[in-house]
């Protein structure tokens, strides 16, 4: 799988940071209800990489992939326990390389002009905007758009129901990245209706705004 590819699977990814292993099916399964087939399982908690392989096992529907990748290590990790991508909130020459060695899909970060000409010389042309809002949000995306006509952008950090359609009405982003659609409490009280739900809002906001998705 491309990074492009994955970028092309929903206009949404869940950013998602699990305590408990045991949650992941349930959630995964919420989603997929939801209208969403693919999820970010970020490495922040000790949970994350067993989430994945439960996930990457068992619903082979969900597309599921690695998030807060920060090395190779962390990369080598994610795809024994079967990751199909990574997203990183930065970028560096250390991830690049091992992406390349070890085959998957690499999302990286960045923030700034520099940055995106780094991806982009290096052949990654998908990258993520993060922290979405606080590196100019929308104007920057507009504005990367002259120089970097051939970049496209998952921005994540900050994205919300209510700035959603303005990011992905913009040429240069595939699909937004965020936590809002998978609640924390949510997570924790199990209550995985209520996901279905926040889901299937965003994905209707869409729609009935006719971005294209």
């Amino acid at each position: 799988m491309t990074a492009k590819e994955v970028m092309q699977i929903s206009p949404i990814v869940p950013v998602i940071a699990l305590e408990h292993a045991e949650d992941a099916l349930a959630l995964a399964d919420a989603l997929l209800e939801g209208g969403i087939a693919v999820m970010e399982i970020t490495l922040r908690t000790e949970a994350g990489l067993k989430a994945i392989e439960a996930i990457a096992k068992s619903l082979p529907q969900m597309h599921v992939g690695a998030g807060t990748v920060l090395n190779a290590n962390d990369m080598k990790q994610a795809v024994l326990h079967g990751a199909q991508f990574v997203f990183s909130p930065g970028i560096s020459e250390e991830l690049m390389n091992a992406s390349k060695e070890m085959d998957i899909a690499l999302i990286p970060g960045v923030a700034t002009a520099s940055e995106v000409m780094l991806a982009k010389n290096n052949g990654f042309e998908h990258c993520k905007l993060f922290p979405a809002t606080l590196a100019g949000g929308v104007e920057a995306l507009k504005a990367f758009g002259g120089p970097f006509a051939s970049m496209r952008f998952c921005p994540t950090g900050g994205v919300n129901l209510g700035n959603l359609t303005d990011f992905l009405s913009l040429p240069n982003v595939l699909c937004v990245g965020g936590t809002w659609i998978v609640p924390k409490v949510a997570i924790e009280k199990k209550d995985f209706k209520q996901i279905t739900t926040l889901c299937k809002e965003a994905l209707h906001t869409l729609n009935s705004t006719k971005v294209t998705l």
